[in-house]
């Protein structure tokens, strides 16, 4: 009984959360855009220069202008099919490895590190097997 008026309380305390966003910090906020839309096919939501959004696989990420181009841990991962060729666009999108990525037959390529043209890390995946 105690139980279930406390999950009733609970339940009544909580909003309705309608979007998740993560937030990256740029320096050039319209080359962080240009980034991750050529990098991921991203498509801009929102912009102008204080906050803008980009959408990539049904995930919104805020781009929020007035950074200082430091690096800085973003925790995201990007899942691609093609790896190797992520890598590739990744270069010629400005970005770079922060290390270079193993591929050993013993542990076959499927994880590389990277930082976006504004110092933002983030991990590029691709599923083993």
């Amino acid at each position: 009984m105690i139980v279930e008026k406390i999950s009733r309380e609970v339940r009544m305390a909580v909003m309705k959360v309608t979007k998740v966003k993560h937030v990256l910090w740029a320096a050039d906020w319209q080359r962080c855009l240009k980034f991750y839309k050529e990098l991921f096919g991203g498509v801009v939501s929102f912009e102008m220069e204080v906050w803008s959004e980009i959408v990539v696989a049904g995930s919104t990420i805020g781009i929020h202008g007035g950074g200082e181009g430091q690096r800085t841990w973003t925790g995201l991962s990007f899942q691609v099919d093609d790896l190797r060729e992520g890598i590739r666009l990744l270069k010629d999108c400005g970005g770079d490895l922060t290390a270079e990525p193993t591929d050993t037959e013993e542990d076959p390529l499927h994880l590389a590190m990277c930082v976006d043209t504004e110092g933002n890390e983030f991990m590029m995946t691709m599923k083993r097997g």
